[in-house]
């Protein structure tokens, strides 16, 4: 079993807090962790898979909630909108010292979904589950968030990772449950999920009208084969033949269960972020992506188109797994300016000071990979901490010029 890096935080923030959602896609763990902390939390464990459970909830919302005095684990609340209200008006009426009364669990975020028009009050912390990270799966020690802000890079024995060995770790994915699979096995799992869980999930967030199945079938792997790239929705709906409000819609949705994720443009005023730039679209599993993509192996991976954009795509859900346990928070963001200079991943700090990180794959670098990191220096040089390039090779090497300060780091280092 993995040692899972939120497990401690959960529990932390139930001593704080009457209300705590952990939330993530299907078959990320929350199960599994939520059930891992009972002995120590004394919360009751209930789920919402029984059919039993959920008709009770669903006919007698508040009868249901007073029925647990002492606190209760609820997995996939999702399915139950209706105790909402029920939840809040509990916890509106305890004592202020009583904490840790209610763990809830979804697999779709529901709070900042359009069918939910009640939020739960503010005495409630919100958490998110991802599928494995590497730093889980190889039980490393370091924070690659806290590593990057502190510039500590003083890491030995990093290794080079050749394309076959960056394959395999986008290949793997981290769902907890393909780890240990076959080829055979995980093709199973894969289908399964998607036609079991995915278009489950999507019915109960989604009005659906006509025939979304044959719609999502055609979106979804299309939306695999765009990780690490702008979002241009036109594009989109002219290539799969769909209206691109129809589009925007469906990949909202996808972004509450969790399937994709959509990044921001970094610019200066952070109020015009969200309004102004053209997101990037990165998957929440690159294993799952690979699935959708019909790519099986290391050498069709290596050899695919793809091969560039989900390495980027395992690198960003790193960040963002990883950022859900450092100490300093961060924001991810990534940079594209009027000239088309880009650069894949801007980090955010709490003092407002960035980071950029471009991904190569590549065992050798060059003057020239140093590009976009340099214009977004240039963009916004009172807040420029300095850039990165991530490259498969094994050397820790300064590349900074004109008072910029650029680092070659091996991607190795997410593994130590």
């Amino acid at each position: 079993m993995f040692q899972r890096k939120l497990t401690s935080i959960v529990i932390e923030l139930l001593k704080e807090f009457r209300i705590v959602y952990l939330t993530g896609p299907r078959q990320a763990g929350k199960t599994t962790l939520t059930k891992s902390i009972t002995p120590e939390t004394g919360l009751e464990y209930v789920s919402f898979d029984n059919q039993n459970i959920l008709l009770s909830a669903q006919n007698d919302p508040i009868g249901f909630i007073d029925s647990f005095k002492s606190g209760v684990i609820l997995d996939e609340f999702q399915y139950v909108p209706e105790l909402i209200s029920a939840i809040k008006q509990v916890s509106d009426n305890l004592p202020t010292t009583v904490k840790g009364k209610f763990l809830l669990t979804g697999s779709a975020d529901i709070f900042r979904s359009s069918k939910t028009q009640e939020a739960l009050p503010g005495h409630m912390a919100r958490l998110e589950l991802y599928p494995l990270a590497l730093a889980e799966k190889f039980n490393t020690q370091n924070n690659v968030i806290e590593l990057l802000c502190n510039k500590n890079f003083n890491i030995r024995q990093l290794e080079t990772l050749n394309h076959q060995k960056l394959a395999d770790l986008i290949l793997q994915g981290g769902y907890p449950e393909v780890q240990d699979k076959s080829a055979r096995g995980k093709q199973i799992w894969y289908d399964s999920y998607i036609e079991g869980r995915l278009f489950k999930d999507f019915e109960t967030l989604y009005s659906a009208r006509g025939d979304y199945r044959s719609k999502l079938k055609a979106l979804v792997p299309y939306l695999a084969g765009l990780a690490g790239n702008l979002i241009k929705y036109s594009n989109i709906s002219n290539d799969i033949k769909e209206d691109d409000k129809l589009i925007k819609s469906y990949m909202e949705v996808l972004e509450l269960m969790f399937i994709i994720k959509t990044i921001p443009g970094y610019i200066k005023n952070k109020a015009k972020r969200e309004a102004i730039t053209m997101p990037k679209l990165q998957m929440v599993d690159t294993g799952l992506a690979c699935n959708l993509l019909g790519i099986k192996n290391q050498e069709q991976l290596v050899h695919s188109s793809y091969f560039g954009g989900l390495l980027e795509n395992l690198i960003f859900m790193e960040l963002l797994k990883q950022n859900s346990w450092s100490n300093e928070q961060v924001n991810l963001f990534h940079f594209r300016d009027k000239y088309k200079n880009e650069v894949d991943i801007v980090l955010e700090r709490e003092n407002s000071q960035i980071i950029g990180i471009e991904v190569k794959a590549s065992t050798t670098i060059r003057q020239h990979d140093f590009k976009g990191l340099i214009k977004l220096a240039e963009f916004n040089p009172a807040k420029f901490q300095y850039g990165i390039v991530l490259y498969s090779g094994k050397e820790i090497l300064p590349f900074s010029q004109n008072d910029i300060q650029l680092f070659a780091l091996p991607i190795s280092i997410l593994l130590k």
